[in-house]
């Protein structure tokens, strides 16, 4: 589905920015960006006043997102923490879930469910990645241990939210062909 992509593309580019060596951000530099956003909001909260229905919606919730990105991003910058590159690596999830989801309500039925679990699992994985990358950036190597077990418990929430997927996409069957579908994917995911 395309919404998928998106949100594999938008998680991605997300994580790119906060590596472990960024440079930090002055106070003055910091504010300055906590301005630019809600102005930003502000031009393009006002460019969705145009739009009705859903399309409203959607830009409505890309308009929050943007914002609230770009404030974590600061935030990130000016504190240099692995907390605070978790939190905007969140904001960013969270933002292209909202998006996602709001994009979903287009659909009907099952469209519409899957739609939503994929954005869901999407959401999950990202979330999960960010805290794998906490832990490793907290722990260094100095608590393997810890790394591998945050990757572990990223692993099986990302396996959760594929599952979750599986089982909304078997609901649009029925019969003999939804019940191997669900099989199928109590196999594939180990449930």
């Amino acid at each position: 589905m395309k919404i998928s992509k998106l949100l594999v593309v938008l998680f991605a580019a997300g994580g790119l920015s906060f590596g472990a060596g960024a440079q930090t951000m002055s106070k003055d530099a910091h504010d300055n960006a906590y301005k630019n956003a809600e102005s930003q909001y502000k031009t393009d909260k006002a460019a969705c006043d145009s739009m009705s229905g859903n399309a409203k919606d959607v830009c409505i919730e890309e308009a929050k997102g943007k914002e609230k990105t770009a404030k974590a991003d600061a935030d990130a910058a000016f504190k240099n923490t692995a907390k605070a590159r978790e939190a905007a690596r969140t904001a960013h999830a969270d933002a292209a879930y909202a998006v996602a989801k709001e994009k979903c309500d287009d659909l009907s039925g099952n469209q519409k469910d899957v739609c939503v679990k994929e954005a869901k699992a999407a959401h999950t994985k990202a979330i999960a990645d960010a805290k794998v990358d906490k832990v490793a950036a907290e722990t260094h190597s100095t608590a393997a241990e810890k790394t591998a077990a945050a990757r572990r418990d990223a692993a099986e929430d990302k396996r959760d939210a594929d599952y979750k997927v599986a089982i909304e996409k078997c609901d649009s069957m029925s019969g003999a062909a939804k019940d191997t579908c669900v099989s199928n994917a109590k196999a594939r995911f180990g449930k």
